[in-house]
């Protein structure tokens, strides 16, 4: 096996840095004093992520404290993701789920000393993704699972009561980075405390983007691996720091990925903007493809299983026409 020199990772960095310079940053515009009007009328049509800033969440934003998020959450037993490393990579599971009281856990979460108790290591995170009362049917609701809370936040009147779909509550450690994935249904990320770094791309951008399923492969955003993932630097990135009281508008479809730059509290609310139909209704949380979109896949993949008895030749000219058939009949003129 043979073995870089020092300097030869050096020059790999010092690579890898000056491509992703070259990859095009956008900031996420930020709004202030966002009534239900000008949310519909000037920023949701434009179907980008938005800051909306100053929007009354109600008394979350002083309340919301660790000593009074513990007592009133109390004991309640929460699922919660364990990890020992900053990056969470749900593709390769490198973290654990553990259950605890909701006190100990958000206890833990904001500890900014070594874990007398832990599941892995005394520096290990913590990342709290609510669920529903059987997770494997109903949605999360703050109003449901944690009531006493739920009084604390405002869900802003963007969207019709008989769209909304959940509320979920968003704990991290600090440092913890999330994978990049999207989501199908419009949502709000309200940031109650902390800070987050939250990056973004276009679902434009997912040819470049390197997906499994609904998530990319690509787990390290700032200093990807480019000799694996070399289109990766052709993905548009957006960007935004959400402070304490900020809201992010997070469009179906765009990817995202965020870094608790502090002990963070944050809350998600999804709503269903497409006819009800379009979504499986077995799917508590609201990320598998529409209706429509899984029954297109599945016909690919029987197409692709029919081009697979033509040799390899045939198999390639065939393949291209049905991308260029697609590409003219289904790509956005936006593209």
């Amino acid at each position: 096996m043979r073995v870089c020199r020092p300097d030869e990772e050096l020059d790999k960095v010092q690579e890898v840095d000056f491509c992703m310079e070259c990859q095009e940053r956008v900031e996420v515009s930020v709004y202030t004093d966002v009534d239900k009007e000008l949310f519909l009328k000037e920023i949701y049509p434009l179907r980008k992520p938005a800051v909306l800033r100053g929007v009354p969440l109600g008394p979350c934003l002083e309340k919301w404290t660790v000593d009074y998020l513990a007592a009133k959450g109390g004991d309640r037993e929460v699922k919660v993701h364990v990890s020992s490393v900053p990056q969470m990579d749900f593709l390769h599971k490198n973290f654990i789920y553990r259950t605890l009281p909701f006190d100990k856990f958000v206890q833990r979460a904001a500890a900014e000393a070594e874990h007398e108790e832990f599941f892995i290591s005394k520096d290990e995170s913590y990342y709290l993704r609510s669920l529903g009362e059987d997770a494997r049917k109903e949605p999360a609701d703050l109003r449901k699972q944690f009531p006493d809370l739920a009084q604390d936040f405002h869900i802003p009147p963007y969207f019709e009561r008989e769209q909304f779909f959940s509320s979920v509550f968003r704990i991290s450690s600090p440092g913890l980075q999330l994978w990049t994935h999207y989501d199908v249904m419009d949502n709000l990320l309200a940031q109650v405390t902390g800070r987050k770094r939250v990056v973004l791309y276009s679902p434009h951008d997912a040819l470049h983007l390197y997906l499994s399923g609904d998530k990319s492969e690509v787990l390290d955003v700032d200093t990807p691996d480019l000799e694996r993932y070399p289109d990766f630097v052709k993905a548009c990135r957006y960007e935004c720091i959400l402070e304490p009281g900020d809201m992010l508008l997070i469009p179906a479809l765009w990817f995202h990925n965020t870094l608790a730059l502090q002990f963070g509290i944050g809350v998600n609310v999804f709503w269903r903007h497409l006819p009800l139909d379009s979504y499986d209704k077995k799917d508590p949380y609201g990320n598998k493809d529409p209706v429509a979109a899984a029954r297109a896949l599945q016909v690919l993949e029987r197409a692709l299983g029919a081009l697979d008895e033509l040799p390899a030749e045939y198999r390639d000219f065939y393949a291209r026409r049905m991308v260029l058939r697609i590409q003219n009949r289904a790509y956005s003129s936006e593209t």
